[in-house]
């Protein structure tokens, strides 16, 4: 083999991690949420409950545009209202999407995945052993400095909790598994996903298909 072909070679071998890196760092665009899916209301609470088996099977797009949607995304565009309250309607909460792929924060009003980083860290979204296989972690992020008061910690659990049950009944309605987690590595998480001084993790929660 001539050294020119070798040369060839060794540069494309450098060159093309770092055009996969640059092609999973592209924003996602979520098609537009399916407003219309899904059981009866009073039939998603019957069937809401935790789950902690998950297949490895990965949610398709659509899927998970509309999970985001019913969490906390944009249902009176005129107003920028979303599905879950907030208080002093701060809308203080970021959602953070944890995929095999990497981290992607979402942003309702684009209805887009913004890539943070292009990594697997399924491992630091929780301890919990299923947490690491599981195709879809989403992580709660207050930022604090939106809440005004001395009560900003205790208003921001409770926004979580909404935009959590949110997603448990969307769950239910669609035949997915879901469990919502307290037992999180704050401190790497939150450093690999540069988070500023301002944010803090308040909780996550575990999506998938129920392992059969």
């Amino acid at each position: 083999m001539k050294v020119s072909s070798i040369f060839v070679i060794l540069a494309l071998c450098l060159i093309l991690p770092l055009t996969l890196s640059a092609q999973e760092a592209k924003p996602i665009k979520l098609p537009v949420p399916q407003t219309s899916a899904g059981m009866p209301l009073m039939q998603a609470l019957k069937e809401r409950k935790s789950t902690r088996a998950f297949s490895q099977r990965e949610i398709p797009l659509q899927v998970l545009s509309d999970l985001l949607w019913a969490a906390d995304g944009i249902n009176r565009p005129a107003s920028a209202g979303c599905t879950a309250p907030s208080a002093q309607n701060a809308q203080e909460i970021d959602i953070y999407v944890i995929k095999t792929e990497g981290i992607y924060l979402y942003d309702p009003k684009a209805n887009t995945l913004i890539p943070v980083l292009a990594q697997d860290l399924r491992g630091l979204a929780g301890k919990q052993d299923f947490v690491k296989t599981a195709p879809l972690n989403l992580i709660f992020v207050a930022d604090l400095s939106k809440l005004k008061g001395p009560d900003a910690d205790f208003y921001a659990a409770a926004d979580t909790g909404f935009i959590s049950e949110n997603v448990y009944l969307f769950c239910a309605s669609m035949g997915l598994g879901t469990v919502v987690r307290g037992w999180v590595d704050r401190e790497p998480l939150s450093r690999a996903m540069k988070l500023r001084p301002t944010q803090k993790i308040i909780l996550a929660q575990t999506v998938g298909y129920p392992k059969e």
